[in-house]
């Protein structure tokens, strides 16, 4: 299986890159895995992904950080977002949102097409601004019902839906979806227990 690991930053797979000794840059290709590193948003990851995803790849595995809006997951706990969906892509119609689909333009949602058990599985919104305010915090859970939210996600399933390749989305909770609060965050422990998970997956994957 040849594998593509994407991710937005280095940051998030510093222990990656160390475990499988590997230079710290953008892109790094090996016999068995690939990593791409994006950039922050929908848009660097859509542009990387232009320049670099073909179908010599088995499986695009998107991995990062992420924050909750559901506070049964621990911080630092590990989810398989399974669906996630645009959820800024469309337009307002005074008080209400259309989404895209609505509009007649395309769809927003996409789901992931490869299976693994071991994590629970989640719903993810990818937005442009993740949300820091209690009324649009409350305006999205009604529209869409996520459990997290992060800024790459519904980019790289759209890509890999586009060429039919199998994608895989995991990330780890580093905040739950308040006001903004980062003394509360738990960046380091959602980011070590990615590394480890990750680590772990390649090992499995290329054996």
């Amino acid at each position: 299986m040849k594998l593509l690991v994407v991710a937005a930053t280095q940051k998030e797979l510093t222990k990656v890159y160390e475990h499988f000794d590997l230079a710290e840059q953008d892109f790094i290709k090996t016999p068995n895995f690939d990593i791409l590193i994006t950039g922050v948003g929908m848009t660097t990851t859509a542009f990387s992904l232009g320049q670099r995803l073909d179908k010599s790849y088995d499986l695009v595995l998107n991995v990062g950080i992420a924050g909750s809006f559901d506070k049964n997951i621990p911080l630092g706990g590990l989810v398989n977002i399974y669906k996630d969906t645009f959820a800024e892509l469309g337009a307002e119609d005074n008080n209400n949102f259309l989404t895209i689909d609505e509009l007649g333009f395309g769809k927003n949602t996409f789901q992931s097409n490869y299976e693994i058990n071991n994590l629970p599985k989640v719903k993810g919104i990818t937005v442009n601004k993740v949300h820091g305010n209690s009324k649009s915090i409350e305006t999205i859970t009604k529209r869409f019902q996520p459990q997290v939210e992060s800024m790459e996600g519904a980019a790289v399933f759209y890509a890999c839906e586009q060429l039919s390749i199998p994608c895989l989305q995991i990330r780890s909770i580093s905040n739950y979806v308040t006001p903004r609060a980062k003394e509360t965050w738990e960046i380091g422990l959602a980011i070590k227990n990615l590394n480890d998970w990750v680590i772990d997956f390649i090992t499995q994957k290329i054996k």
